[in-house]
């Protein structure tokens, strides 16, 4: 019988049920432990998923049985909870984005180093077969050499919608911020690491008024651009664009991401999720085709990153989802804002390996 690894998941609002539900479907893990700096929080979800054990955050990261942490905290927390867990011996997950500053992101990768573990980050969208379907199809030659690619996240903003949207208008916050790591990081996979990158941001709205509930008609001010272009020069020669907004209604025919070639075009699916449609329009048609989809995990797989950073420390490899690659998204997006406010071309200090492709012929929940 597969050795399973014990997770301990930190913070317990709305993300983490997803989290629960598919991690203890994985025969490698197993959900041990659960905490939140709401202790009645964490209960209760210990309680729903049946996780043997509530604690404080302190405690989880004190408790010696825990191998993974999964850090699903707010944004600005990432970074404090992933260096203390680092700092007790655990592995660690964050959700995106890997921090909210370039300094932080980099401590992090230093103390896993120092620590001799790893470290992934959401999105593991990129790992579903949507976009694996996608970069399988680039590397066996459906649109030749990949030459550009655009990408657009075009909404009206989470006031709308979502029941504490404050902290997306905060620094830290904002499209690119939210939203900017799935375009970015399925955009690395496809086509590798990016050279340099340039835009323009800016802050449309100063307030926004609260229209979901329960704090409708709260009025909140806005400290990070909602409105960022954005041009992006890959170590491969190709050249994207990238426009994410929460100034807009949305476009009727815009796409989510497209790669064009030299052979033909490709459509790549919503990058938040991991299933398809994959369309492909060659050269000498003027029709698009839909491709099947060529590996699993298409449906809402999240912890996916998780199950395969439990397998690279089961088989002492590289994990996909990894720290490296979070961080190079994290200066990109930090490039865009700085380029604007400055003028100029943001030069990445940081690179990456482009993460391995998935496997064929995978059985849910395995990944060796």
């Amino acid at each position: 019988m597969e050795k399973k690894l014990k997770v301990g998941i930190v913070g317990c609002g709305k993300i983490s049920g997803i989290y629960f539900e598919n991690c203890r479907t994985y025969p490698i893990l197993e959900v041990a432990a659960c905490a939140d700096l709401n202790v009645s929080r964490a209960q209760a979800s210990a309680e729903q998923y049946g996780v043997p054990k509530a604690y404080s955050v302190s405690e989880l990261l004190a408790d010696p049985e825990i191998d993974i942490v999964i850090n699903l905290t707010i944004p600005a927390a990432h970074a404090e909870v992933c260096l203390a867990a680092l700092e007790a011996g655990k592995h660690v997950y964050v959700e995106k984005p890997l921090a909210v500053t370039r300094e932080e992101g980099r401590a992090i990768l230093e103390k896993a180093q120092e620590k001799g573990r790893l470290v992934g980050s959401a999105p593991d969208t990129f790992l579903g077969g949507g976009i694996q379907t996608c970069i399988k199809l680039i590397e066996d030659g459906w649109i030749g050499t990949p030459v550009a690619a655009s990408a657009f996240m075009i909404g009206r903003g989470h006031e709308h919608w979502h029941p504490d949207p404050e902290f997306y208008y905060a620094k830290g916050g904002g499209p690119m911020f939210d939203m900017g790591p799935y375009y970015l990081t399925a955009l690395v996979a496809m086509l590798g690491p990016i050279r340099r990158v340039t835009g323009s941001a800016k802050i449309s709205y100063p307030e926004r008024t609260i229209l979901s509930q329960p704090k409708f008609g709260k009025v909140i001010p806005v400290e990070t651009p909602t409105h960022v272009a954005g041009v992006i020069d890959f170590h491969g020669g190709a050249i994207g664009t990238i426009i994410t907004s929460f100034d807009a209604f949305g476009g009727a025919e815009v796409p989510r991401i497209e790669i064009y070639g030299s052979q033909g075009t490709l459509s790549v699916p919503d990058p938040n999720t991991f299933g398809g449609p994959v369309r492909v329009r060659r050269y000498d048609s003027n029709e698009w085709a839909e491709i099947p989809l060529t590996h699993g995990y298409a449906a809402n797989s999240r912890g996916l990153g998780v199950l395969d950073l439990a397998y690279a420390v089961k088989n002492g490899r590289v994990n996909r989802a990894s720290g490296e690659l979070a961080y190079h998204v994290l200066e990109a997006m930090h490039g865009f804002h700085d380029a604007s406010e400055e003028g100029r071309h943001y030069l990445m200090e940081s690179s990456c390996e482009r993460p391995a492709p998935m496997p064929l012929g995978l059985v849910q929940g395995v990944l060796d």
